[in-house]
């Protein structure tokens, strides 16, 4: 009776992980292409990401509103000195990466973009070497390789090529291995209190709008001040609905597990990324997509730090 009460319980706690990453699947693989639309006729994408940025804060701050009138328990709230010392940096890279990220839908597809920015596992590694998160084995030099290789026969001579959505995204990536580095760091940093997903979004989000506004003020500002630039398209409406799509994805990304859902999403991206977000396939990209989800294999061992830890 114990056994089938532990394997059921099991089954449901393995239930609930695959409903959770289909969901994040769901929403992200729709953010993308959402994204991909809007700039299409909303040609201000880093405003676009300032208002994702403030919906995202407003939902966190009244998420830690409703647990601390349900709970009676007080949430963490850092002090100035540990909010600028410790968050700033990485609300700063993340502002970066997600920025540049929505900008260079302005010149590439969705396909190249995910191609592209599956490039970042390649700097996530160096910065963990860097900073000692991970130790050099050879695992991580095959990573490197197939990863590598992938990028490069998928992106070599390709039709819908651009140099600076390419620019972009690569960026962005680079930016990212400086994200998801510093994003652990800061996560494994018990006396900060930031475990929680929602209060790290909390505390994140104010910096990533603030780090993110001289890049309009300085690319978009001249642009969006006359009147009536934005009155042929529902901005209002349709940037919102972006901001509340990318709720989700922002928790999940937050979870230990979310890297590898996200390089397998990265798959997914390609494939629906077909006809619609006008991509036009050569047999030396469509082998470079081999290498990059294989990239990821040697990291999901048994033996590998980041999920030991």
């Amino acid at each position: 009776m114990g056994r089938w009460v532990l394997d059921l319980a099991f089954v449901w706690k393995a239930v609930f992980t695959l409903g959770l990453v289909l969901l994040y699947y769901c929403f992200s693989i729709g953010i993308t292409f959402y994204n991909k639309w809007l700039t299409k006729s909303f040609h201000f994408p880093l405003f676009m990401t300032m208002l994702h940025l403030a919906v995202i804060f407003l939902f966190s701050a009244l998420s830690r509103a409703l647990v601390q009138c349900s709970s009676h328990r007080a949430r963490v709230v850092l002090s100035w000195t540990d909010y600028l010392r410790r968050v700033a940096p990485t609300a700063l890279a993340t502002a970066l990466d997600v920025g540049l990220s929505n900008w260079s839908f302005l010149y590439i597809t969705v396909s190249l973009y995910t191609m592209t920015k599956s490039s970042a596992i390649l700097f996530i590694l160096i910065f963990s070497l860097i900073f000692k998160l991970e130790e050099l084995r050879a695992a991580l030099v095959l990573v490197v390789l197939l990863i590598a290789g992938g990028l490069f026969m998928f992106t070599y001579k390709s039709t819908q090529f651009n140099v600076e959505g390419f620019a972009l995204v690569l960026g962005a990536s680079f930016i990212g291995g400086i994200r998801w580095t510093l994003t652990q760091m800061l996560l494994q940093k018990d006396e900060l209190g930031l475990q929680n997903p929602i209060d790290t979004m909390f505390h994140l989000q104010p910096l990533m709008f603030l780090g993110l506004f001289p890049l309009f003020a300085v690319f978009e500002g001249h642009r969006a001040a006359p009147a009536g630039t934005w009155e042929p398209l529902p901005w209002w409406d349709s940037c919102l609905w972006f901001g509340l799509l990318r709720v989700p994805p922002g928790l999940q990304d937050l979870q230990p597990h979310a890297l590898h859902c996200w390089h397998f999403q990265g798959g997914l991206h390609f494939v629906a990324g077909g006809s619609p977000a006008g991509r036009s396939d050569q047999p030396g990209e469509l082998a470079g997509l081999c290498p990059l989800p294989l990239g990821n294999i040697p990291t999901c061992g048994p033996q590998s730090p980041a999920l030991q830890r």
